[in-house]
């Protein structure tokens, strides 16, 4: 079912200071850029490899507001890994076939994700604490080029 490490998802409270350092360190590059006011973050992937089974990436997420998501887990453990996504060939067959053998989803349908990607996220009480994120990537979705993932927003 899992293709590869999609991502690592990392909470931070100043994203151009971490895109910075993540840069210098372990010289990434940014790849993509994006505000998602339905997540309540500011984010930028960072490219790490790619692999048979697609890309693998670093996720900084800035949060819009302390009443985000993203605000509240800074607010209550700092900074650092906010969730892992794995890649999977079709994000609506996973979601089925991982609510069928009872974890619960906290997405039901897939939503709108980094990089024209259909995500959906997993409880983390059923999934020993770490909250999952299940992500398509935007090339294997009918009707999206790969080229499409370079896109700044």
């Amino acid at each position: 079912m899992f293709m590869r490490i999609d991502h690592v998802g990392i909470a931070c409270h100043d994203l151009e200071e971490k895109i910075a350092f993540f840069e210098r360190v372990f010289e990434l590059t940014v790849v993509a850029r994006e505000v998602n006011t339905e997540q309540g973050v500011k984010e930028a992937m960072l490219h790490i490899a790619d692999g048979e089974g697609g890309g693998s990436y670093i996720q900084l997420l800035e949060p819009l507001g302390p009443d985000t998501p993203v605000g509240k887990f800074l607010a209550k453990r700092g900074e650092g890994v906010h969730h892992v996504a794995f890649g999977v060939p079709d994000v609506v067959q996973a979601l089925e076939k991982i609510g069928d053998q009872g974890v619960r989803l906290l997405d039901k349908q897939p939503r709108h994700g980094s990089l024209g990607s259909s995500i959906a996220f997993l409880h983390p009480k059923d999934v020993g604490g770490m909250l999952t994120e299940l992500v398509q990537a935007a090339e294997r979705q009918a009707g999206v080029t790969p080229n499409a993932r370079n896109a700044d927003t």
